[in-house]
């Protein structure tokens, strides 16, 4: 063979063969060195955004929770592929209601947004002239009967619709204030025990009246129980936040309860328009994620996390103590954001230093700590928002503020 034949026949090899004279091992691929990864934006050192450690909880305003990494990769991957809501909504739907022992299950744009499309949803039922009415209640329901104890802010999700609350305090009160207008009996879980009826007499008095249920259980996922009990318990719709104790998406929630009244909330809720809840849209990253959220959270150890909780605040504790004039509590709320709660409160003839005060420098201290204030001179911590180790630095932090300020 000529040697203008060869280095003809070389021209037409693939390069993993030969190139240029050099053998390459067969199968390998040569490529040209790849490019550095740019370097990631730090948007909030860029735009001047101040982080923290939250030793506060799982507050709205502070951006309630950070996503598990399992949610975040769900979130980030759903993000490369187009689908259909209604069909994301379905097979998730039907998922959540399974773990939670629902008939069928929304996810919802905030545990808000679930009381409003609930509310709606018991207004309107599933005839469209009517959800395209709302708030106009004309030939329609118009009460939402709530206890005195449970008459807050929250409340405004159901007069979004444009129903009008009837205030109870007794059994005798519902009695006579139950008719022919009302559409929803409301329960608002964290002020269960300041009312003067509890949420299994509450939903006893709902069937006796033939008036659907629905509890708002917000942050209250822990126990993990409290995802099914109130199903189970029989309230028609259960409200819940998805940003917070599950660790989902913050925008997110789950409305949950009997097939009829998920239905026809669903009516009054994205991707369809002309409807009251067109602008709580959730987007397929949004449900996937919660799916995942609320999966985890079901199945977790929640032995283990609690142990973990349990460890974190005698961390903190046992250095706050070593200040005279220190004390130290460790409680669990009766029914609100079960967890280890500590609080740390000081004689101020000892430790001389205004709660505000105290407060003020854990906040702009570096790193930045967030605790919510107590009584007089005091502040209570939660640990569960906390990365591991950051007990450490918050336990080091209130060692050095007390110490400073001791007399």
């Amino acid at each position: 063979m000529k040697r203008r034949d060869v280095i003809k026949n070389l021209s037409i090899l693939p390069v993993s063969g030969v190139i240029l004279g050099s053998v390459v091992p067969f199968g390998s691929v040569l490529s040209a060195p790849a490019a550095p990864a740019p370097a990631k934006r730090d948007l909030f050192s860029e735009l001047g955004i101040r982080t923290f450690i939250n030793a506060a909880g799982t507050y709205t305003a502070m951006s309630g929770c950070l996503m598990r990494d399992e949610v975040v990769e769900t979130i980030n991957a759903s993000a490369k592929e187009f689908a259909f809501i209604d069909e994301v909504q379905d097979k998730v739907g039907a998922k959540i209601a399974a773990l939670c022992h629902a008939e069928a299950a929304t996810v919802t744009a905030g545990c808000w947004s679930a009381s409003v499309l609930g509310m709606a949803g018991a207004l309107t039922g599933m005839d469209m002239k009517k959800v395209g009415q709302l708030p106009n209640l004309t030939g329609m329901k118009s009460e939402a009967i709530v206890q005195k104890a449970h008459n807050e802010g929250y409340v405004h999700a159901l007069t979004n619709t444009g129903v009008t609350i009837v205030v109870v305090e007794t059994v005798e009160d519902v009695a006579k204030a139950v008719n022919e207008k009302t559409a929803i009996m409301w329960f608002l879980n964290y002020a269960g025990p300041n009312g003067q009826i509890q949420d299994k007499e509450w939903v006893a008095l709902g069937k006796k009246y033939n008036v659907p249920t629905m509890i708002d259980m917000a942050a209250d996922s822990t126990p993990v129980e409290n995802l099914s009990k109130f199903n189970d318990m029989g309230f028609d719709l259960v409200c819940v936040s998805g940003g917070k104790g599950l660790r989902g998406p913050q925008s997110a929630g789950i409305l949950m309860g009997k097939k009829e009244l998920i239905a026809a909330a669903r009516l009054n809720a994205p991707p369809r328009g002309g409807n009251i809840g067109r602008g709580m849209k959730v987007n397929k990253e949004e449900i996937l994620g919660m799916y995942v959220a609320i999966e985890h959270f079901i199945n977790m150890d929640q032995a283990k996390e609690w142990k973990i909780w349990e460890d974190r605040v005698a961390v903190i504790e046992n250095a706050a103590k070593k200040v005279n004039g220190v004390t130290t509590t460790v409680t669990v709320p009766p029914v609100a954001n079960r967890t280890p709660t500590l609080t740390i409160s000081w004689d101020i003839a000892k430790v001389n230093i205004k709660r505000r005060d105290f407060q003020e420098k854990l906040s702009k201290g570096n790193p930045s700590i967030e605790m919510m204030g107590g009584k007089d001179n005091s502040v209570t911590i939660t640990v569960w928002m906390l990365k591991p180790g950051q007990e450490k630095i918050v336990a080091g932090r209130i060692f050095e503020e007390l110490s400073k300020a001791a007399v």
